[in-house]
C-alpha cells in the first residue's frame, strides 16, 4: 500500500499535524523521516522492511552507519545521512539527561545510553562516564580498544582522566561484540584494578556495566563490583 492509496486523514504526514506525534506508529514516523520508497515498494512498506531487518526502532538506532548502507534504498547519502543524524540526536538526548539528572536516580537510562554508544562496535571497546559529585554526567570517554585484558587497560589513563575532569566517581563500560553480556574472569580482574587504582585518588567505581545488542548487564548488581 502506498502512502497516495489512502485516505487523506490516514496519511503519516496529515495525521501528525492533526493528531499530534504521539498517534503514528513506529512505522509511520519512520515512513516520515524516509520520505519516499522505491518503485515497488512503497515508503511504508520500506519503512516496515527496515524496523524488521534491524529489531525495530531499538535495534535501528544501535545500527552502524555501514550497516545501513547495505539496506536496499539507503544506498545513497540523503537518506542515510539523516537516519545516522536521528541516531546521533538519540544519543545527546540521552547523555543531556545523564547531566542534568543525577545518574542512579534511572540506572536504566544509563544502561540505554551505554547501548547507543557502544553495542553495535564491531570492535572491543572500553569506555568511562565521569561523574560529579552530585552523580551526574560530567564526561564519556572512549579509552581502549581491544580485548580486554589487564594489560591493555591502563589505570593510571583513568585516573589521569578522572583527575583531569575532577570526578567523584566513575561508571565503566564495555562491549561485547560476541552478544554474551556474560562478564569474563578479564571483565573481573580489570575491574578490581581500576576500581584499586581509583581509590587511591578518592574516585569511586560505582558500576561496570556490559553491553551488546538489546541487552547490558551491571556488575555492580551481579556483585561484582
Amino acid at each position: 500500500m502506498t502512502v497516495q492509496s489512502l485516505p487523506a486523514e490516514a496519511r503519516p504526514r496529515e495525521k501528525l499535524l492533526a493528531r499530534g506525534a504521539a498517534a503514528l506508529g513506529d512505522v509511520e514516523l519512520l515512513a516520515l523521516l524516509l520520505r519516499t520508497g522505491l518503485p515497488g515498494r512503497g515508503v511504508l512498506q520500506m519503512a516496515q522492511d527496515l524496523l524488521d531487518r534491524f529489531g525495530g526502532i531499538a535495534g535501528l538506532l544501535h545500527t552502524t552507519a555501514d550497516e545501513l548502507k547495505q539496506f536496499k534504498g539507503l544506498g545513497g547519502t540523503a537518506k542515510r545521512a539523516e537516519l545516522i543524524a536521528v541516531l546521533e540526536l538519540a544519543r545527546r538526548v540521552l547523555a543531556q539527561r545523564l547531566r542534568e539528572t543525577e545518574v542512579f536516580a534511572d540506572p536504566r537510562e544509563v544502561r540505554e545510553y551505554l547501548q547507543l554508544q557502544l553495542a553495535q562496535k564491531r570492535h572491543e571497546v572500553f569506555a568511562v562516564l565521569f561523574l560529579d559529585v552530585r552523580y551526574r554526567l560530567l564526561a564519556f570517554e572512549e579509552l581502549f580498544r581491544g580485548t580486554l585484558t589487564q594489560s591493555s587497560v591502563y589505570p593510571r589513563e583513568v585516573v589521569s582522566r578522572a583527575l583531569h575532569h575532577n570526578a567523584h566517581g566513575v561508571v565503566l563500560a564495555h562491549n561485547h561484540p560476541s552478544g554474551s553480556v556474560e562478564p569474563s574472569k578479564a571483565d573481573e580482574v580489570v575491574t578490581q584494578h581500576l576500581k584499586a587504582a581509583l581509590a587511591l585518588i578518592d574516585v569511586r567505581v560505582y558500576d561496570h556495566v556490559i553491553v551488546a545488542a538489546g541487552q547490558s548487564l551491571s556488575m555492580a548488581e551481579a556483585g561484582l563490583v
